[in-house]
């Protein structure tokens, strides 16, 4: 008998990406027909098939697991094409308001937080929403009545703010006569004395002051956050900070030690953080990085910088003012955190560095900067296999939807945001009017025009969970979302099932450098694979979102079985 397969997925549907990498399809056996059954050798898919097939037959031997699919689906591992499980692992083990279902229920995980953690000097944690609050911005006398007079520091679950108490602000010497740093803004009373919420790089302010947790802590943090994400399907990610971000440390030292020690399970490209109060004379650092970060499973090929901020605090960045909900021009037009003509000239040395720039970008005219520079880039340096790509697009001028595939740039969408909720309806569309309302998360224009999308989640932003993202991006609604936030949100940007499952698979793959090795299911490749419990292409597409994760494998090797625990956080 010749070399057995160590590993056979039987009777199931078997989906990977068709030939155009932008559609997931079934896969295909001998003699073309659909495949239901995959073999696993030596951790790389050796053959698809069937098991009643004689060369599988061949493969099958008394060593080889065989597991019976039941009639269920093997996909591609997910990718997440922009995460923070760092942030998030540290958000698990402190003072946890991830989701929290309201202000009462987050003031008491505060108060109880307290009670139990005495020794704790000050009061740190993540996770509250802009929507519990009149504006979207919480007072710090309301977090006074539940902190006991120490210092709290809470980030808001997006990071692009925090709420501190009145403590916390006097140890920073933060009151009516502090100026507003340039990258960010303090939310005033009246009189001008701080409010409570930091914007932006406002929060560092008093984040700065915030103790940092031990290594041993960030490591286990990190470790936690691995086995939420394997959970959910998750193989393989790119963490977009890698870096000291508003108050959270950088991880790449846990990153390191969780991959000699051989516990990072997961394929991971880290964007090293892009530091905005500097400029073009962090190159060399950031080449020092890229090459102190290689490891196994690990690397650090990419560059992140972050644009503008959130529309729901003005610090995106527009093309036209913000409005009032009287329809007065009073919140100016947003940020830009780095100059835009000097960002020209940071993507192109970058590029001509070999780094991969990864751009956050909210508002149109932060699109639009992004792909300028890029331009620039590519005029400068010629087309290249650096892959650069922006992410979130929530409003996309149209004129600029077409650059995307001109550019060769990638579209990496969070699909979970586009859909009628309480931080959308309150706090974003009365806001920014009905002609940008409707320019908001074009997925489907971005795919039509020709552009590569890749997708993730932004966790702990937002559920890390994929099939709850790819069922808003086919549905533009939320799993299980009733009354006015059942109306699907600009359904005409919808993407097909399968192309919102190739968006998450070899999409992603293709961002993280990975899609020559995984992002589907091929012989030859890894076997970096799911089983769901359920055919995603059998059910009504109003139930995408319900449906679980029942393993998840790297290389072949289990790295989450149901039966285990994987609820160790938020969704």
């Amino acid at each position: 008998m010749g070399q057995q397969a160590d590993l056979v997925f039987a009777g199931g549907a078997i989906y990977t990406a068709d030939g155009t990498r932008r559609q997931m399809a079934p896969a295909a056996g001998s003699g073309g027909r659909p495949a239901t059954a995959a073999a696993v050798m030596d951790g790389r898919i050796a053959l698809l098939g069937d098991t009643r097939d004689r060369d599988f037959a061949d493969l099958i031997g008394p060593g080889t697991q065989v597991i019976d699919l039941r009639g269920r689906a093997l996909l591609p591992g997910f990718q997440d094409a922009h995460v923070h499980p760092a942030f998030a692992g540290i958000t698990m083990i402190g003072c946890n308001l991830i989701g929290a279902a309201s202000l009462d229920e987050a003031l008491a995980r505060i108060s109880a937080y307290a009670h139990q953690h005495p020794e704790r000097e000050w009061i740190a944690g993540s996770g509250w929403r802009m929507e519990w609050f009149a504006g979207g911005t919480p007072d710090r006398q309301t977090l006074d009545r539940v902190t006991d007079g120490r210092p709290a520091y809470l980030s808001n679950r997006d990071g692009h703010g925090a709420w501190a108490n009145t403590r916390a602000l006097e140890l920073a010497h933060v009151d009516k006569h502090t100026p507003d740093p340039v990258d960010g803004r303090i939310e005033r009373t009246a009189d001008g004395s701080p409010q409570g919420t930091l914007h932006e790089g406002a929060a560092n302010l008093v984040g700065n002051l915030v103790p940092e947790l031990t290594f041993d802590e960030r490591l286990a943090g990190l470790l936690m956050a691995q086995r939420h994400l394997h959970a959910r399907g998750i193989t393989a990610w790119q963490d977009a900070i890698v870096g000291d971000y508003l108050g959270s440390p950088d991880p790449l030292p846990a990153y390191l030690a969780a991959a000699a020690s051989g516990q990072l399970t997961a394929r991971v490209e880290g964007a090293l953080w892009w530091d905005r109060s500097r400029g073009g004379e962090q190159l060399p650092d950031l080449l020092a990085r890229r090459e102190r970060a290689a490891a196994p499973r690990f690397r650090a090929n990419t560059v992140k910088i972050m644009q503008d901020g959130v529309a729901e605090n003005f610090t995106a960045g527009m093309l036209e003012p913000y409005l009032d909900p009287t329809g007065c021009h009073e919140h100016g037009a947003g940020l830009s955190y780095v100059d835009p003509v000097a960002l020209l000239g940071y993507v192109t040395q970058l590029d001509a560095a070999g780094f991969q720039v990864h751009l956050h970008a909210i508002g149109d005219r932060a699109v639009r900067e992004a792909l300028n520079a890029i331009e620039a880039a590519r005029t400068a340096n010629g087309y290249n296999d650096n892959r650069h790509h922006i992410a979130h697009l929530q409003v996309v001028h149209p004129n600029d939807v077409p650059r995307f595939a001109a550019l060769d740039v990638t579209a990496n969408m969070q699909a979970l945001w586009a859909a009628h909720e309480p931080q959308m309806d309150q706090l974003t569309i009365p806001f920014i009017g009905p002609e940008r309302t409707a320019r908001q998360y074009v997925f489907g224009d971005l795919l039509r025009s020709g552009a590569r999308l890749a997708a993730g989640s932004d966790w702990a932003v937002s559920s890390a969970n994929p099939m709850r993202a790819i069922h808003v991006a086919v549905n533009r609604s939320l799993q299980g979302s009733a009354g006015a936030e059942a109306e699907p949100f600009l359904p005409h940007q919808s993407l097909a099932l399968g192309e919102a499952l190739a968006a998450y698979t070899i999409g992603s793959a293709y961002v993280n450098h990975l899609d020559d090795e995984t992002g589907t299911i091929e012989p030859g490749k890894l076997a970096d694979v799911i089983v769901l419990e359920r055919d995603p292409f059998a059910v009504p597409r109003s139930e995408i979102g319900s449906i679980g994760v029942l393993a998840t494998y790297v290389q072949g090797d289990a790295v989450y079985l149901s039966a285990d625990d994987g609820s160790h956080g938020p969704d």
